[in-house]
């Protein structure tokens, strides 16, 4: 098998892939002052925000459908 690095190929290593993509630089740039961490850290933050984002628009389509039924102020005697 063929782990080495070749232009737009995607290579599997051990549960982990290798992915060539071509971004604006200054998406990229604007990307990377916002998150204040290098390429690979910034692209993968961005990767889990959109895989996170189903999971947060079905919490919201449960709104108003689920009984909370936990009083807040017993809640808040419960803190130290």
């Amino acid at each position: 098998m063929n782990y080495g690095v070749d232009t737009g190929i995607i290579h599997h290593v051990g549960g982990i892939r290798k992915v060539t993509v071509e971004l604006s630089a200054d998406l990229l740039r604007r990307a990377q002052k916002s998150s204040g961490e290098g390429v690979t850290s910034t692209i993968r933050r961005g990767l889990e925000l959109v895989a996170a984002g189903r999971a947060y628009r079905d919490l919201r389509k449960l709104k108003g459908r689920v009984a909370f039924s936990l009083d807040l102020d017993d809640l808040r005697d419960d803190r130290p």
